[in-house]
């Protein structure tokens, strides 16, 4: 694959998070990378990060990756299947009905493109917030379009898979009903929920506990690229928004109608309805890589606000042969302490707790 200079196996358009990570990933796994950005500045900073090397006029790649925002991705598709005319292209917008529409009505050769998108994101955008392992254990969708050939389906498929990705083939309008649901609706809905903190007195935000840190986490995320994803995406996001806000609506119409009265008839009913509905959607969300949801017991262990602490927890774990099946820490408002909040397996529960108490540990909950 290295047959002169300008030989490279994958040339990737745009560095941000999603290409620098890429780049990272393929590098390391012995793919040679090349990289292109209309930003000079952010080229430069993926190249000294080791997500590849300068692309240059005289590139031939066999797989062309476009990693730009969705707004300007159909056009970076169709210059680079006019410019590189032997290499696959792919794209990895979060969008895909509205790229390939777009890309079709440019009247290309569309069988050398196959539309994908790996389910793996940060809150954190550009380069320096690529991780090497970004896509491994993670959904990657190949999402081919009629005219995408076998061998530019197998293409996209291989370069999942060589970066530690599990290929899920879809067509563009399936992959967008579902992303609207599990990724842009909640996107939305976390900002909305930061949005009325914006004018809260601090006394009140200091109450704050990790139920609000995990709903509003998301919100950090960068404004500009998420307004080209909705946007992009917009007509399925409408139609999940306009079941959301029938449920907000019905649900404030019970809570105003009871004027402050606990005991209304109909307000208990109410709140439960959406509480149950609640737990079933949750029920419904793959557990770890991917299977069915877990059923773990929850040990709650204080953890002192000091160098190392975290680390020995995790060592004590590890010693005792004592698999962490997943993690939260809750950090306590004004106090040099946290709550550590680990889940294993429940035939260990009792095993795990009692280890950590003879070790020094302070559980707060968990069985004893």
């Amino acid at each position: 694959m290295r047959a002169d200079a300008a030989t490279v196996d994958v040339l990737i358009i745009g560095s941000g998070l999603l290409g620098a990570s890429l780049g990272l990933a393929l590098t390391e796994q012995g793919s040679s990378v090349a990289l292109r950005d209309a930003s000079p500045t952010a080229l430069r900073l993926a190249v000294d990060l080791g997500a590849g090397r300068m692309g240059r006029d005289d590139d031939n790649p066999r797989l062309v990756v476009v990693a730009t925002p969705p707004d300007v991705a159909a056009a970076v598709v169709v210059e680079a299947l006019a410019t590189y005319r032997e290499a696959v292209v792919t794209d990895v917008a979060s969008v895909k009905s509205v790229i390939a529409e777009e890309v079709r009505r440019c009247g290309v050769s569309l069988a050398r493109y196959v539309g994908s998108h790996p389910m793996a994101g940060r809150e954190r955008s550009g380069a320096l917030a690529a991780e090497i392992d970004l896509f491994r254990a993670r959904p990657w969708v190949v999402a081919p379009i009629p005219e995408s050939s076998r061998e530019a389906c197998e293409m996209v498929r291989e370069l999942a898979l060589n970066v530690g990705a599990f290929p899920v083939e879809l067509e563009a309008g399936e992959h967008d009903a579902a992303v609207a649901r599990v990724s842009h609706v909640p996107q939305l809905v976390s900002s909305l929920v930061a949005a009325r903190l914006v004018d809260m007195p601090s006394v009140g935000l200091g109450l704050a506990g990790q139920g609000l840190r995990d709903v509003t986490r998301i919100a950090h995320s960068d404004p500009r690229l998420w307004a080209s994803i909705v946007a992009g995406n917009s007509r399925e996001i409408a139609s999940v928004m306009r079941e959301f806000a029938d449920d907000v609506t019905r649900l404030a119409r019970a809570l105003e109608k009871s004027e402050g009265d606990p005991l209304a008839p109909g307000l208990t009913g109410e709140i439960t309805r959406v509480l149950v509905r609640g737990n079933e959607g949750v029920a419904r969300i793959p557990g770890k890589h991917g299977g069915a949801p877990g059923r773990y017991s929850e040990i709650v262990v204080l953890v002192p606000d000091t160098p190392g602490s975290l680390g020995r927890l995790f060592s004590d774990f590890g010693e005792a042969g004592i698999n962490i099946e997943d993690f939260r820490m809750e950090h306590s408002a004004g106090a040099a302490l946290g709550l550590a909040r680990i889940d294993v397996a429940p035939a260990i529960a009792g095993e795990a707790t009692h280890h950590l108490m003879k070790l020094g540990w302070e559980i707060i909950d968990g069985l004893k």
